[in-house]
């Protein structure tokens, strides 16, 4: 199989600076709930209607969120896979139709919750902290939130 050629004007579109991302609007997901004390980058894949940095299509969806100390995202699902790996600070991730499983987690630990299950975190840290996510789709799909979860 021969290697594949790519210019570097081509390259440079499939590249991401951390410093240059925008914050997605979380009020074009659809789903009703906007998170308070979170920020989110999307890098690759669709997170809301807007592009993500990288266009390309890889055939899943790669996010980082910044969430405030106490804050994070109520319990929820996707019809696909979730992997989160904490980059900074300290996380508790819970799971289960009530939430009543959880664990504590730092930086480059990850966990991989599947489709279906309803799941949350919260940065348990005395700063904003950093979290990569990884959902197994090119597009994030339909969220199920529990029935606690305010809506806007």
């Amino acid at each position: 199989m021969a290697s594949v050629q790519i210019s570097t004007e081509e390259m440079r579109k499939r590249i991401a600076r951390f410093a240059e991302l925008k914050p997605i609007d979380y009020s074009t997901m659809g789903s009703g709930y906007i998170p308070e004390g979170m920020e989110a980058f999307s890098i690759v894949g669709q997170v809301t209607k807007d592009l993500p940095a990288i266009t390309a299509d890889h055939g899943f969806t790669m996010a980082i969120t910044k969430v405030a100390p106490g804050k994070g995202a109520p319990l929820h699902s996707h019809t696909t896979v979730e992997v989160f790996v904490p980059l900074s600070g300290q996380w508790v991730f819970y799971w289960g139709e009530r939430g009543e499983n959880e664990v504590t987690l730092g930086p480059w630990d990850t966990i991989s919750f599947p489709a279906g299950l309803m799941e949350g975190f919260r940065n348990v840290s005395n700063e904003d902290a950093y979290l990569l996510a990884i959902l197994g789709a090119p597009e994030v799909g339909e969220i199920t939130y529990g029935p606690r979860v305010q809506r806007a």
